[in-house]
């Protein structure tokens, strides 16, 4: 019998084995008691220590003087991408995993269970491994890192599943480097095309492409990247950290996410006159900039009435002189909003204000200024699977034991690769607080503490999965 110490213990000495190859196992998820499940437990330290020494590939701006306080930096397919992927693929082949890298670089390790057959699907844990630009340490990282240590506490105790379980590493989640969001887990479901996705060019005019990229660093796989013919799933669970302030602010410690909200990226242009500043009167002028601050100023207090949110994340004014009014502005612009109709009413609310601005904008002299948008990226709500939450749930009371109220249900409002994986698969997100609800930024953090509570109830969900697909009679 496994006896439990706050976390299974990890000095279980045992011969070197091929799991589903071997006569008697120590414990099969099949047979957990409720004691044993309240003492399955992420190691603390060692994915403390996963999160930081991954961050020495693709360091970022440093924002304090202590070990920890530099934020990463690790685009898409750079060579610190490159880095950390070959860290993944040679860490997951030790813990008893088969790799694969599809045609968009996703990265899946299946450590095979009791039924070890091809027909068999895996139930995955993951994330992403990159970064904003300018990002921390724990956006993805952490979910990547958690789904890691799930493997290496199955290994330490001799834990054997009734399927198999893996880990995969998604390919531009954040779409900083090349301006797809959930590039891979897109493509990998079937709402992207492949060849668009090979095509796209680096953000700020560069002119590599992602199959480019992909082939220098290694990581073009042969694998089918999509749903049917590549790595099928049969669950998908991602940790996270929230990104927002509503656990931090509660003092809750686990969100169990029901949804994600829906969100669109357009890049709108401004199209006006250049002229000098020192002799065009302002009733003679196009003045792009000048334009397309009303318009953002507009664009806001439209979201705040329809209960959405908008961002301008990107401004380029051209020709960029101190003494010519700019010609031509484009801008990024995020939309969103938790109900897809109410989206589509702020998109129109917005969408007919440009009209009236590209009317009205114009003055007797002087061209009219004009306004066009173009869809760059499209992303549905969604609602995550119940019978995947549930698991995530009861793994979270486990967990936290008395604490259990310490648990909400919560809607996210960034875009994760759980929402590709979820109309092809049960799916399910975790949640834990940030500091100050801040992320896409160096200071981001997550405590050492609630990291651990999050990664175990993300262990304990996949674990759940597999008892629940034994008992539903998967594996016959």
């Amino acid at each position: 019998m496994l006896i439990c110490r706050g976390h299974f213990a990890s000095s279980i000495a045992r011969p070197l084995r091929r799991f589903s190859t071997t006569a008697a196992a120590l414990l099969r998820t099949s047979e957990l008691t409720s004691e044993e499940w309240a003492g399955l437990r992420a190691n603390s330290d060692r994915l403390w220590e996963t999160i930081h020494s991954t961050a020495q590939w693709g360091t970022g701006k440093a924002y304090g003087h202590g070990p920890w306080e530099t934020g990463l930096s690790r685009l898409t397919l750079s060579d610190a991408d490159k880095q950390v992927r070959d860290w993944f693929v040679s860490t997951t082949r030790q813990l008893s995993c088969e790799t694969y890298v599809d045609q968009v670089g996703n990265i899946f390790a299946i450590r095979p269970g009791c039924r070890n057959d091809r027909n068999v699907r895996a139930t995955f844990a993951g994330s992403h491994l990159d970064s904003q630009p300018m990002g921390g340490r724990f956006d993805g990282v952490l979910g990547v890192a958690a789904a890691v240590e799930m493997l290496r506490v199955l290994e330490e105790n001799s834990i054997e599943t009734e399927g198999p379980v893996g880990v995969v590493n998604w390919t531009n989640e954040e779409g900083a480097r090349f301006p797809v969001s959930m590039m891979g887990s897109g493509v990998w479901a079937g709402r992207i095309p492949l060849d668009q996705c090979w095509k796209v060019t680096e953000v700020g005019g560069g002119t590599r492409t992602v199959r480019e990229e992909l082939e220098r660093i290694g990581y073009l796989g042969h694998l089918p990247a999509n749903h049917q013919d590549g790595i099928p799933m049969a669950g998908h669970f991602e940790l996270h950290i929230e990104q927002g302030p509503k656990l931090t602010k509660s003092g809750e410690k686990v969100g169990i996410v029901d949804g994600v909200q829906a969100y669109k990226w357009l890049t709108i242009t401004v199209q006006g006159r250049e002229s000098h500043t020192g002799t065009t009167p302002f009733n003679d002028r196009a003045d792009a900039l000048y334009w397309a601050s009303r318009l953002i100023w507009e664009v806001r207090s439209i979201a705040e009435r329809e209960g959405g949110l908008a961002s301008v994340g990107i401004i380029n004014a051209y020709p960029g002189s101190v003494n010519t009014v700019p010609g031509l502005v484009q801008l990024t612009l995020d939309v969103r909003h938790p109900e897809d109709g109410s989206l589509k009413g702020l998109m129109t609310a917005i969408s007919q204000y440009m009209s009236e601005l590209s009317k009205s904008s114009g003055v007797k002299g002087a061209p009219p200024v004009t306004i066009t948008a173009h869809e760059d990226f499209s992303s549905n709500a969604v609602k995550f699977h119940p019978d995947a939450m549930s698991c995530v749930e009861e793994s979270a009371q486990s967990v936290l034991g008395l604490e259990e109220k310490r648990i909400r249900r919560i809607t996210s409002g960034a875009g994760h690769d759980s929402v590709c994986t979820n109309s092809h698969c049960p799916t399910a997100m975790i949640f834990v607080p940030c500091q100050d609800g801040r992320s896409h930024t160096p200071e981001e953090w997550t405590s050492q503490a609630d990291c651990a509570i999050g990664a175990s109830v993300l262990l304990q969900s996949v674990l759940r999965f597999d008892q629940f697909r034994h008992q539903r009679g998967d594996f016959r």
